[in-house]
């Protein structure tokens, strides 16, 4: 339940108070539902059908997360950043993208404790390295 945008909408639809009801959108789950981030175009493609649909503001959190299976195949299996199918550039777009400036991150990766300080490490480089 809730993979497609659509159903996140009407999820939120639902509540007593869709005003102050936000969603979670994690970057593998959206990859595997079929929204690709592989690619600037695709990225801000995407972007705006999230925004179309749900709406940025009622984006509360981010898991960060690459994908080890294909775009679109429905399978939630979590990657290190950079080393999955999502890939490197989708990171540095979100790591920079201003419409979801101060809105949290939640770094969900196999790989204990030091994978977790790189993969911040990683994803903290990769601020100010495009423009946008």
């Amino acid at each position: 339940m809730g993979y497609r945008f659509e159903q996140l909408a009407q999820l939120l639809s639902m509540t007593n108070n869709p005003a102050r009801t936000g969603v979670c959108i994690d970057t593998c789950h959206i990859f595997a539902a079929g929204y690709d981030l592989r690619s600037e175009t695709a990225y801000y493609q995407t972007m705006e059908k999230l925004n179309r649909i749900i709406g940025f503001q009622q984006i509360y959190l981010f898991h960060l997360n690459d994908s080890k299976r294909n775009l679109g195949s429905r399978v939630d299996r979590h990657e290190r950043i950079g080393e999955g199918e999502i890939g490197i550039p989708a990171f540095r777009l979100l790591m920079n993208d201003k419409c979801f400036r101060g809105i949290p991150g939640i770094l969900e990766i196999p790989g204990g404790e030091s994978a977790f300080r790189e993969n911040i490490e990683k994803l903290k480089s990769f601020r100010s390295q495009i423009s946008g």
